[in-house]
């Protein structure tokens, strides 16, 4: 596999200082409108402001701003703008996702649900704090989703680049929402497929975290058709392999660097590629200890070192990870079958090993 260059991908053209700038800014003027309806709104700018600019790896703006560099488009700060809205999808999701599975952390820092729920008990207020907290990061996670079509049609973008990134937008967004309740679904069935759990990862994560944000530039650059498909071709391989990387990080990943505690996946009960696998190869006695244990809130230290050990000698892990490798290398050979510009083809390579070798 190609190495990647010692300057992040995200970090190139000032990519990440560009739109957190351009976050920045928008929020500003959000909270100066929230203020003009109650000084009771000071929270929900806070929280957001907090959740969007304080952490997040900027991929999915990355993707895009590449994609649209790879098929012709000039840079400029509008488009950086306008790609800075993904920020607000992925805002979105997470701070739904957190509340469906009940995650006390993200990024180190309390979880939106749990940061309400404590302003309400230190506040005294009546009430279940748990239910004000809860109802707090539903209506933040979807004023995050209103507010990413605010910015992506409020960037100064010419009208007609608009309209034709509309479609890639809202199916983009269709997409992860159903890919969440899928998820969801999956959990309550105790479905334990490999095919499931590759379902609910495509459209959950992979698409909308590499495919969706290239056709997005794409669409902005009006691409031409060979463009898009090579686009597809390197994203959903790659996007697939991004949420491999993620499940392997939910179960054996570094507390300091994913900022959620060790093991967290397995005490939500994620029906993941990794557990399925885990769960085809193991033996009766491995899998009665695995599904028994799966989606534990309980589950200790001991218990998640046993669940690792078991998943590891079945070969899971392994199988994971070459998988990894298999969809990574997949990807970055549909690179090679269309013209793109020389840096945003290098750039995207580099994007693919980045999001595929981390480790938070």
């Amino acid at each position: 596999m190609t190495q990647a260059a010692p300057v992040s991908p995200v970090d190139r053209a000032g990519l990440r200082q560009r739109v957190d700038k351009a976050l920045t800014e928008f929020l500003a003027g959000q909270r100066g409108r929230l203020a003009a309806v109650d000084d009771a709104l000071a929270p929900v700018a806070e929280a957001i402001e907090a959740f969007v600019l304080g952490g997040g790896k900027r991929l999915r703006p990355a993707f895009a701003y590449w994609g649209f560099r790879g098929a012709g488009g000039v840079d400029g700060d509008q488009v950086v703008t306008a790609l800075a809205a993904l920020e607000f999808v992925q805002a979105s999701a997470l701070i739904h996702d957190d509340l469906m599975d009940r995650s006390d952390t993200r990024r180190g820092e309390p979880a939106v649900h749990r940061r309400f729920a404590a302003r309400h008990r230190q506040s005294g207020w009546g009430g279940d704090p748990d239910g004000f907290g809860d109802a707090a990061a539903l209506l933040l996670g979807d004023l995050c989703l209103v507010w990413s079509d605010e910015l992506l049609h409020s960037s100064g973008l010419d009208l007609r680049a608009l309209a034709r990134a509309r479609p890639v937008f809202d199916e983009m967004r269709t997409e992860v929402t159903v890919g969440q309740y899928l998820d969801v679904l999956t959990q309550a069935t105790g479905d334990t497929s490999v095919e499931r759990a590759s379902k609910v990862a495509r459209y959950k994560s992979a698409k909308y975290t590499v495919e969706r944000p290239l056709l997005l530039g794409a669409a902005l650059a009006d691409a031409t058709a060979d463009v898009r498909t090579a686009y597809s071709a390197y994203g959903l391989p790659l996007g697939e392999a991004f949420q491999l990387r993620d499940d392997v990080l939910g179960v054996f990943g570094d507390p300091a660097l994913t900022g959620k505690p060790a093991g967290d996946d397995l005490r939500e009960g994620k029906r993941t590629f990794l557990v399925a696998a885990a769960g085809e190869a193991t033996d009766d006695a491995g899998r009665e200890l695995l599904f028994s244990r799966l989606g534990d809130p309980e589950l200790d230290e001991q218990g998640v070192a046993r669940l690792r050990e078991l998943i590891t000698a079945s070969g899971a892990l392994a199988r994971t990870e070459q998988r990894i490798v298999t969809l990574t290398d997949s990807a970055l050979a549909a690179l090679t079958a269309v013209d793109l510009d020389t840096e945003a083809r290098q750039a995207l390579v580099d994007l693919a090993i980045a999001a595929t070798r981390r480790a938070d």
